[in-house]
């Protein structure tokens, strides 16, 4: 199955962003359950278009670009305005990536602004 990534940059003010991540979150959960193989970070660096922070990128899988943009479609971050995105298919040409994260690659850390370390949820 082909992976394909979603880059995505925020828009809005990060208290309207942080609102949004726990759906965000369960979101991922049901793409993980579906066998999509999500992973999923922001930006440690990058303060995005609204000057707080927000702003990531997911890997996924997806049976082709159809699909992968039905998935994206409902992600609650996109349906509620709160990111600029960007959808590609992604071909690994090195390395590879286990299919089955362990349990402290699934944690997700709670967002903060850029420069601050991120408390993991759990």
């Amino acid at each position: 199955m082909p992976w394909f990534v979603k880059l995505e940059e925020g828009i809005v003010a990060k208290p309207q962003f942080d609102a949004v991540i726990p759906e965000h979150l369960a979101w991922l959960q049901n793409l993980a359950l579906a066998g999509h193989q999500p992973r999923s970070g922001y930006w440690a660096d990058c303060k995005g278009l609204n000057g707080d922070g927000a702003g990531g990128m997911l890997l996924f899988w997806a049976l082709d670009w159809a699909e992968a943009q039905r998935l994206i479609s409902t992600d609650p971050l996109i349906q509620r305005g709160c990111v600029r995105w960007s959808l590609h298919e992604w071909n690994l040409v090195f390395g590879a990536f286990d299919p089955a994260p362990s349990r402290s690659e699934t944690a997700a850390p709670a967002p903060t602004s850029a420069g601050e370390t991120p408390a993991l949820l759990g």
